[in-house]
């Protein structure tokens, strides 16, 4: 018996092993997903070596206000001299620390919802569907608002609050529709009638099955949610202006005169935007490729 028990463990692990392997070999082949790879890495990587190494974003250079790209400053001066090179880089930081904070904080939070009103269902379900769809029915934008007029100051920590606040609606429905096929299944029923807490249940035994999804929608998060902070701090209710964050950095390409005449302003921010956006969204479908059971 013991050794039976034993085959059955190394054939597990062997099967566990080739579908790992089956699935890298996969994603290396999607070459979308491979450049997404590189271009987050490379782009993470300038960012926060910039951070370390302390390159200097707020001294302007009053000789060299609103200078176009040269070898003095690679990507050209803003409107009041400062060099936009540096502040790209170090922008970067607060864009990509949002994107990610708010995707995996807010996918917690619905993940953890989700697996309460999928398993429990009944009022408990109810009660935490209608909290979903009255969260749901407030713009974030006006909740920016009412936050800024209410603490009369921008923040980062209030923009995080928003973010999380408000991004959790699309995982939670997500992981209550898994949890309410999967909590039928044979082995939740076994755990059930071995006298196994709900929390091991949930979390122990089915979570794991529904992580796949969980993961990939913490990717496309990444990207909502840098592009979110970008359009409120153009348009003035994102971070305080000091926070050099990507959307703050375009904001001052807001006048005419700057888009007609500094087209450097705009363009090279806006073009940091649409590359991380780009690789993280290839990425994401990469890995929805391999771990969705639905695309094998």
């Amino acid at each position: 018996m013991e050794n039976q028990v034993t085959g059955i463990k190394e054939r597990n692990k062997s099967a566990s092993a080739s579908l790992l392997k089956k699935n890298i070999r996969k994603f290396l082949n999607n070459r979308l997903a491979m450049v997404g790879l590189v271009v987050i890495i490379v782009m993470v990587a300038a960012c926060v070596a910039g951070a370390l190494m302390g390159v200097d974003y707020n001294t302007p250079d009053l000789s060299n206000m609103k200078a176009g790209p040269s070898g003095e400053h690679l990507f050209g001066t803003d409107t009041i001299g400062r060099d936009l090179f540096a502040r790209v880089l170090y922008g970067g930081c607060y864009s990509i620390l949002i994107g990610v904070l708010c995707a995996v904080l807010s996918n917690v939070i619905g993940a953890a919802l989700g697996a309460v009103a999928g398993y429990f269902g009944g009022k408990v379900d109810k009660l935490l569907v209608r909290v979903s769809e009255i969260f749901q029915a407030f713009p974030q934008l006006v909740l920016v608002m009412m936050i800024v007029a209410i603490m009369n100051q921008r923040g980062l920590g209030n923009l995080l609050f928003i973010f999380v606040i408000t991004g959790w609606m699309t995982t939670f429905r997500m992981v209550r529709n898994e949890y309410l096929s999967l909590k039928n299944e044979t082995y939740v029923k076994v755990c059930e009638a071995f006298g196994m807490s709900n929390r091991r249940i949930m979390f122990g035994q089915i979570l794991p099955n529904v992580m796949s999804p969980i993961i990939v929608s913490t990717t496309t998060n990444v990207a909502f949610f840098i592009l979110q902070e970008a359009a409120l701090s153009f348009i003035g209710l994102g971070v305080a202006d000091s926070t050099p964050t990507w959307g703050n950095i375009l904001n001052a390409a807001k006048s005419v005169a700057v888009v007609t005449n500094q087209w450097w302003i705009w363009v090279f921010p806006g073009l940091a935007i649409t590359l991380f956006v780009l690789a993280i969204n290839f990425f994401g479908d990469g890995l929805r490729d391999v771990l969705d059971a639905k695309q094998q």
